[in-house]
């Protein structure tokens, strides 16, 4: 065997030698279990709704789904998220707690090639992957549209409007949302007026809260609550004061809870724009598998709201029946 001939088999062999192993490895890659870990910011109905829908979508696509929560707090959320660079996860979605202080430790697992996923809402950064949430002014919008169809047709347009909302721990998605129902409920009715507006987001806390409103403010007949604790805590309070035939509710959200109380016969909650969380969680999954994947997802992704209605029950009778088949 001549000098040349020699260099040419121990070439090929080393080529292909070299190709078995990235082979080897790509295989390797392909057999690893991808990991996602969905952060929420609290326990409440919302929230777990959003992991219902994370745990479906990993169930149906076999990843491994690990969950956690920040508890609306930049400092453990930054731990969460360095306890799960250091573990090499694939992707992250969350919830973030500040647009803008969120991003530093966000960009420390970007520069590990974690994927990053914003739902609920949004951070200022480049390297977001995408971000699934619903557009918070059209919530209130949609909200005040009902009310302000309710106000003109039974109230003879005239309403004294109490708020619950969640300025201290979510202030622009608190405000778009109470904004765009203000906007909405207040257009061409100078008879519709604002009285109060305070902070309650958690049932318990917005019983209080309301039951306080209405104590101190007898003429309030409207209460907007701008997500799930405030609308169920606004309900209850109107009920336990003897108010129903005098107070009205309109919310956020639509939750089995809600759904009840909109068929109730004590008449009190009207009217809710529901987000899908379900939806959100599941969709929040399928973008962090394209994103691994190397696919294309779109930067924004807006789930729509659902608008419910006491005087449709028929529509509220079909979403409790998706809510139960979940």
């Amino acid at each position: 065997m001549n000098i040349s001939y020699r260099f040419f088999c121990n070439t090929v062999c080393a080529l292909v030698a070299s190709v078995l192993s990235v082979c080897c490895s790509v295989a390797l890659a392909a057999d690893k279990p991808v990991t996602v870990v969905g952060i929420t910011l609290f326990d409440d109905l919302f929230f777990r709704d959003v992991t219902e829908g994370m745990r479906a979508s990993a169930k149906k696509n076999g990843v491994n789904l690990l969950l956690a929560k920040s508890n609306s707090n930049l400092q453990t959320e930054e731990k969460i998220i360095d306890s799960y660079i250091k573990l090499g996860v694939d992707a992250i979605m969350l919830s973030p707690v500040d647009a803008k202080k969120s991003v530093a430790a966000l960009q420390r697992a970007h520069d590990k090639g974690i994927k990053i996923i914003a739902y609920n809402d949004t951070v200022n950064a480049e390297f977001l992957v995408s971000t699934i949430a619903s557009n918070q002014r059209q919530l209130g919008m949609s909200t005040g549209e009902m009310a302000h169809k309710y106000i003109s047709e039974k109230m003879g347009g005239r309403a004294k409007v109490a708020v619950l909302c969640f300025d201290s721990i979510l202030p622009t998605q608190s405000d778009a949302r109470v904004q765009g129902f203000l906007a909405t409920v207040t257009h061409g009715l100078p008879g519709v007026q604002l009285k109060v507006r305070k902070d309650g987001w958690v049932a318990d806390k917005a019983i209080a809260v309301a039951a306080e409103i209405l104590k101190t403010n007898p003429d309030v007949d409207l209460i907007f609550a701008a997500n799930e604790g405030g609308t169920v805590g606004a309900q209850l309070a109107v009920k336990n004061s003897g108010l129903a035939d005098k107070v009205k509710v309109f919310g956020t959200d639509a939750s089995k809870q809600q759904v009840s109380m909109l068929l109730a016969d004590d008449d009190v909650l009207q009217a809710v724009t529901g987000q899908q969380p379900f939806g959100m969680g599941q969709e929040a999954v399928e973008v962090a598998l394209k994103a691994i994947k190397g696919s294309l997802v779109e930067k924004v992704i807006t789930v729509p709201g659902i608008q419910l209605t006491r005087d449709k029950p028929d529509d509220i009778k079909r979403h409790k029946a998706k809510l139960e088949a979940k």
